[in-house]
């Protein structure tokens, strides 16, 4: 299995690239941020330099099919309105 890495998608913030990591890893695809932004000193380099997610060569397509599946009624895990607060 190769652990080169490929860049699959860029992004206009790092907020958007977290949601698309979560949604690789729920489905066990190992994936990486890349941003510059100093060090988070000068968020605006991200204009310049936009935030980029990587996966591993291997898992780029399978990676690509998952985000760009469209969402559908029902993907989620929740499913109706039966939900009651632990709180009571």
């Amino acid at each position: 299995m190769s652990e080169a890495m490929a860049v699959i998608r860029e992004f206009a913030n790092e907020t958007e690239a977290h949601v698309a990591r979560s949604v690789l890893e729920a489905h066990d695809i190992p994936a990486a941020v890349l941003r510059d932004s100093a060090g988070g000193m000068l968020p605006s380099m991200q204009l310049v330099f936009p935030v980029r997610l990587a996966v591993r060569e291997d898992d780029v397509d399978r990676a690509l099919e998952i985000l760009d599946a469209p969402f559908t009624e029902g993907d989620d895990d929740y499913s109706g309105d039966d939900f009651t607060s632990p709180a009571g």
